[in-house]
């Protein structure tokens, strides 16, 4: 059920700036990962938030934790 607190999470985060921080997104992955395997609900509430993150709001930390979400859930 930890894509509950997830899609949860990533309203709170996008509420308060408008944006999503690499800190924000680490904090939804450590959820995802909670219990030892990123199930494909999860996956999908960290795509659907990718997909809302503005490429001019990626930074360095943001997108050296995107290359590595990446690589977790592209083989699942």
């Amino acid at each position: 059920m930890a894509h509950i607190e997830m899609s949860l999470l990533s309203i709170e985060c996008f509420m308060n700036d408008g944006k999503l921080d690499a800190a924000e997104l680490g904090k939804m992955v450590a959820l995802a990962e909670a219990d030892g395997e990123i199930t494909p609900e999860e996956i999908q509430v960290l795509r659907s938030v990718i997909k809302r993150i503005k490429p001019e709001e990626v930074d360095a930390p943001m997108r050296a934790r995107l290359e590595s979400l990446s690589k977790k859930i592209s083989t699942q």
